[in-house]
């Protein structure tokens, strides 16, 4: 069987490349969305997953080129372009359906952490290998780990630490 036929089998079996994981600035801050006024138990739910956050992010709210965007998610760019039209597609139907949007999951790695405080609610940015003990303006212990919250913290450390090429060296040198 040459590469193609074998490609065109394992598509007719199911069996897809595995998705590339994906380089994600930070957690979002929130990460469920409803209309006001409706209980959740009532309203159908749809999932955007954090590298399509991420592509809304860049391309909509910041105003990155696809071509930037897709440079610092670590995709291609046609990739990147098939996660915006995913993205707008839920976001759209979340505002015009009044449906719930849960923002998650997803083959992902942070590069940086939110904290949020519990006692005093400041919120500050880390990187992902950072460990923070107390609360820079308040000095309390009771901190929120945003990026724990989806299941992440120390993979995405180790991910980042191992990965090499053009664009992490392009990432050291920005900081």
């Amino acid at each position: 069987m040459n590469k193609c036929s074998l490609y065109l089998h394992s598509k007719q079996n199911g069996m897809s490349r595995p998705r590339k994981n994906r380089s994600i600035f930070e957690p979002p801050l929130f990460s469920d969305f409803k209309p006001v006024g409706v209980f959740s138990r009532y309203l159908k739910g749809i999932t955007l997953r954090l590298d399509e956050f991420e592509a809304f992010r860049l391309a909509d709210f910041i105003g990155m080129t696809h071509e930037e965007a897709a440079a610092e998610m670590d995709i291609s760019r046609p990739t990147f372009t098939r996660l915006i039209e995913t993205a707008r597609k839920k976001v759209a139907e979340m505002i015009i359906e009044g449906k719930r949007l849960t923002i998650g999951g997803g083959e992902i790695h942070f590069r940086n952490n939110l904290i949020r405080c519990s006692d005093c609610g400041h919120i500050f940015r880390i990187n992902i290998n950072q460990n923070v003990a107390e609360c820079p303006v308040c000095h309390s212990t009771r901190l929120i780990n945003l990026a724990g919250g989806f299941g992440h913290g120390r993979c995405c450390g180790q991910y980042f630490n191992q990965k090499g090429g053009y664009h992490a060296k392009r990432r050291q040198n920005r900081t």
